[in-house]
């Protein structure tokens, strides 16, 4: 099993916003590929203790893969490649994390 936490910062408000549009229209797409457990779209929580360190503007997926195959596959599939050149414009930066269960 293979988990990923691929994080997008985003440049303002505006671009948060078309970003979440361009990923939500994105998902029943990814969730039926093979391989794939889960899949979601998630922000810094705004409730409780967390809010202090919430972060504006900031997106990140959540995903579980069945195997690095279903992953390598998924990055390489003609609606990632898609969705990678409408929201690269949207983003300040980025960072992906790639982990595995001990």
């Amino acid at each position: 099993m293979i988990f990923v936490i691929a994080e997008s910062i985003l440049k303002d408000e505006a671009a948060t916003a078309e970003f979440i549009k361009i990923a939500k229209a994105n998902l029943a797409t990814v969730r039926a590929e093979k391989g794939c457990i889960s899949y979601n779209l998630t922000e810094d929580c705004k409730e409780g203790a967390a809010a202090a360190n919430a972060r504006p503007n900031v997106l990140t997926f959540v995903e579980c893969w069945e195997s690095m195959e279903a992953l390598q596959n998924h990055l390489a599939a003609p609606h990632m490649k898609a969705f990678m050149e409408k929201v690269g414009g949207l983003r300040t930066g980025k960072t992906l994390k790639i982990v595995t269960p001990v």
